[in-house]
């Protein structure tokens, strides 16, 4: 739960999640924008959410709201529909997300002008129901539609045999890394969108091998961490869900599902990222 603490002054700007009615500062010199409320002497927030600042604009972005992209974005998401020259990708916004066939790297690494054959093939590189990573270029000034590309193939393509976990995006830390191979052996991409992909480590458009049981172990075991994480409110980055892990060994996986479990897990890895910032 989320524990409501009045403080005054600008370092209420510090906290990452706020419920309605906290103080986000007393600075005047602030616009206030959506999620938020001017009063007398400060602005306060009207919605529980994340604050989000821009130079002098500050923002509430609710825990409950649709993912509102920006340009650059790292995004995880499911190919919806195929269509002439594009895909339609479901990325946890309002409206699906497009995906133009220009602006994607054929197999064999190739970013050419595509002609009819690649028209014709569309379902041989993206079809329905195959997860990709891809990047936001571009929010369209009416509808707010995103458009997504693949400007290199070394990061972003489509995912191998994995977990997809959605989470509220405002939990995903805002970082410019989001594609984490950690040292137990799995690779975790933290969508911006709150689409968190946990699989095995992997090469773009190569082929990957069996995955053990060994290995099907940590990736849950990896879910469930993340999932206890975002069941108590916790930002989601690589440190805190490697910190979770390490907490998590000494329990069965099946074990990380109880209630009293996750609480333990979410608590002792928010509490040893704090005293890392300390």
């Amino acid at each position: 739960a989320v524990v409501s603490t009045q403080s005054t002054g600008d370092e209420d700007l510090e906290k990452h999640i706020v419920t309605p009615g906290d103080v986000i500062t007393k600075n005047l010199d602030f616009m206030k924008s959506h999620g938020t409320m001017l009063s007398t002497d400060h602005i306060s927030s009207t919605v529980a959410g994340a604050i989000h600042k821009v130079d002098k604009l500050v923002s509430v972005r609710s825990v409950s709201s649709r993912y509102r992209g920006e340009v650059g974005d790292i995004v995880v998401g499911r190919i919806t529909e195929v269509q002439q020259k594009k895909w339609k990708v479901d990325c946890g916004s309002r409206l699906d997300c497009q995906l133009q066939l220009s602006s994607v790297y054929l197999p064999g690494n190739v970013l050419r002008r595509k002609n009819l054959n690649d028209e014709l093939m569309m379902r041989e590189y993206f079809a329905e129901g195959d997860l990709i990573c891809a990047e936001v270029s571009e929010v369209g000034n009416l509808d707010g539609m995103l458009k997504v590309h693949m400007r290199t193939h070394e990061k972003y393509g489509k995912l191998p045999e994995g977990v997809l976990i959605k989470v509220p995006s405002v939990l995903i830390k805002r970082s410019k890394l989001h594609f984490h191979r950690l040292p137990c052996n799995a690779t975790v991409i933290l969508g911006s969108n709150g689409y968190v992909w946990v699989g095995p480590h992997f090469v773009p458009d190569q082929p990957i091998e069996a995955i053990s049981m060994t290995l099907r172990e940590t990736i849950a075991r990896l879910v469930n961490v993340i999932k206890a994480l975002t069941a108590y409110g916790v930002q989601l980055f690589d440190t805190i869900i490697l910190t979770g892990y390490d907490i998590s060994l000494k329990y069965k996986v099946k074990e990380l599902l109880k209630s009293e479990v996750m609480e333990i897990i979410a608590q002792e890895s928010y509490e040893h990222s704090q005293h890392q910032i300390i």
